[in-house]
């Protein structure tokens, strides 16, 4: 159990009366999900399959990592091949290879390919060429924005500059002297490609900033430091005169949390996860007072997820398909937000890296391909908030588009083995629905759907969270 802040306990309960019908979608209403699934979208086994499940789900984008060293001639050489970085005809044709796979089979079910160009770098794309992380060239990188934007400029309209460059496996260094150094790297980085795009004509299209992950420590730069490093900023949002306005789209940013579930509060206040994104709206508009960056520039949730069993150290499956649909009703109700996404379909292989469960369990399938209950919840998220006497629900019916739906609310009480009917409710055009009805403890709810084509979809239950 976790406590809900004011501003949602208002929005929940004006949403409880019998209209609640219409007005459960409220908020963030055109709010894009996008989804992330690497090892099958980049895999030719895998990759037609996993793209007619997320269309199923009503999802029509995907993201993808364009690795700069898995395209790039030598990647593993210090010295540097002789060749024009920003013709694309001049790169290996297996190094795009699975990109053109994905971009072909993602266009033919009408699905958009969302971009992130990021390292690691060729070894002798960097400053020392001892390894492919340490300092890289932005005019380097520049070269390759300009090859990716005129290969895939067509296909692609939405781009970001490096995955999670506030984090060491990404990209270092993160310190020196004990001061943050990755800021500044990246500021010119984020140009680089920047510039690399629009050369390739594609300097109109969403480019975006960011990409950070959600905690610092003493050896990753906290998401907010972070921020202010990269826009030149002090402490107190004071900009430097040395440094220019940066022109982007939005900002990029993953919100995981802990197993303490969405509403905790990272005690370092530099730290951003779902529960607290107030701190980085604040944090952008702070920075475009200061003329660091455009005002109200819009947040892009673009990789999160909750770790589940068989991770022992993970919340249970079924707190995973609770906490997702938690999560994504806190995007939602914050206003700044145009994309939420789910990274990964299946979880990752719990033998990998040498360390047991030492990648993801965020999937809604267990690495088996088992699905978990998050499966059937990301099609049907739905949340029910205790207040005392009553249980206010909020869901979602993913692919509704345009028609309203019938959904049947059910409960099981404590002790009871089946599911009793509560009521029926219909969503809007949005598929957003809500209910109200009286609270007791122990009780479990779900929804049940019928699609147009007469298959019937069933929910996980749901546990009221006060």
């Amino acid at each position: 159990m976790f406590g809900l802040p004011k501003s949602l306990l208002l929005v929940l309960v004006l949403v409880a009366p019998l209209a609640v019908a219409t007005a459960g979608a409220s908020a963030s209403s055109k709010q894009v999900m996008t989804f992330e699934a690497p090892n099958e979208l980049l895999s030719d086994a895998r990759r037609d399959q996993t793209l007619d499940e997320i269309k199923a789900f009503g999802v029509d984008r995907v993201r993808v990592l364009m690795n700069w060293s898995s395209i790039a001639p030598g990647s593993d050489s210090a010295r540097r091949p002789d060749f024009d970085a920003t013709d694309p005809g001049a790169y290996p044709a297996s190094g795009w290879g699975r990109y053109d796979n994905l971009m072909q089979a993602a266009r033919a079910r009408g699905i958009e390919v969302y971009v992130t160009l990021t390292g690691p770098a060729p070894r002798w794309a960097t400053r020392r060429k001892r390894d492919n992380l340490t300092d890289p060239s932005a005019s380097e990188f520049q070269a390759f924005a300009t090859a990716a934007g005129r290969r895939y400029g067509e296909q692609v309209a939405i781009w970001s500059i490096w995955n999670e460059p506030n984090q060491p496996q990404f990209l270092k260094p993160q310190f020196r002297r004990g001061r943050p150094a990755s800021p500044a790297i990246y500021r010119r980085l984020y140009l680089g490609g920047q510039k690399g795009l629009q050369a390739s004509g594609n300097g109109a299209d969403t480019i975006l900033l960011g990409e950070t992950s959600p905690r610092g420590n003493s050896r990753v730069v906290a998401p907010l430091a972070f921020l202010r490093g990269t826009l030149c900023l002090s402490r107190s949002y004071r900009r430097s005169r040395r440094c220019r306005k940066i022109t982007t789209s939005g900002y990029a940013h993953h919100p995981y949390t802990t197993s303490s579930g969405p509403r905790f509060r990272p005690p370092n206040p530099d730290d951003v996860t779902i529960g607290v994104l107030s701190r980085l709206t604040r944090a952008l508009d702070r920075a475009g007072r200061a003329r660091a960056v455009s005002r109200g520039l819009g947040l892009y949730l673009t990789e999160f997820g909750i770790q589940s069993a068989p991770d022992p150290i993970a919340v249970s499956q079924a707190q995973q398909a609770e906490f997702l649909a938690i999560s994504e009703r806190l995007a939602r109700l914050n206003k700044r937000v145009r994309t939420f996404s789910q990274y990964l379909m299946r979880d990752d292989d719990p033998n990998a890296g040498g360390e047991r469960y030492g990648g993801f369990e965020s999937g809604l399938r267990r690495f088996d391909g088992r699905p978990k209950p998050a499966y059937d919840g990301f099609r049907t998220p739905l949340v029910v908030t205790d207040y005392g006497r009553s249980d206010v629900g909020w869901g979602l019916v993913r692919p509704a588009r345009g028609t309203q739906t019938s959904v049947v609310v059910q409960y099981r009480n404590r002790g009871a083995r089946a599911y009793r009917d509560l009521r029926t409710v219909q969503t809007n055009s949005r598929g957003a629905f809500a209910f109200k009805t009286r609270s007791r403890a122990g009780r479990r709810y779900r929804v049940r759907w019928t699609a147009p084509d007469g298959t019937v979809f069933t929910g996980p239950p749901i546990r009221a969270y006060r």
